[in-house]
């Protein structure tokens, strides 16, 4: 018999995905607010030929894969606030886009062989932190593979 916290949600889960996908769907409202001419963003902050139009394309190809994993991140933490167990698969959803669009974007860079920091090591967090937490959600145990990030 399961005892009732091992279906819950790790906090730590939680935080993860909120602040994920909360600063996802932030970067692309200022990047529409930037594409609009509305809010100029510092060339210094920005990424390698930001400016070009293959590399603006490229950037937004990856709107739909952050939103639908900011989408799930979220569903997931409301319905384990709920206490819905289907927490878990709106979880898994999020945690492997996550990785995936990481992992696409490390991908492009190391093509390039541009390793600014500022942009490849955020993506490259992208593609590990999940792997933190994957195994434990698609086995049904709350607590993360970690114990350092695992909250009772």
């Amino acid at each position: 018999m399961r005892r009732a916290h091992e279906s819950s949600m790790p906090k730590s889960l939680a935080i993860a995905l909120t602040v994920t996908d909360v600063a996802f769907i932030l970067y692309w409202s200022v990047a529409a607010l930037s594409q609009v001419g509305l809010v100029h963003l510092p060339p210094e902050w920005m990424y390698a030929n930001y400016d070009q139009p293959d590399v603006i394309a490229w950037n937004w190809s990856f709107l739909p894969m952050d939103l639908a994993f900011s989408f799930f991140g979220l569903k997931a933490v409301a319905a384990a606030r709920r206490g819905d167990p289907l927490w878990r698969s709106s979880a898994i959803v999020s945690l492997t886009l996550t990785m995936a669009a990481g992992g696409m974007a490390v991908s492009y860079w190391v093509l390039l062989q541009e390793f600014n920091p500022g942009w490849f090591l955020p993506n490259l967090a992208l593609v590990i932190w999940p792997l933190f937490f994957m195994r434990a959600v698609m086995s049904g145990g709350a607590a993360s593979a970690s114990p350092a990030l695992r909250s009772e």
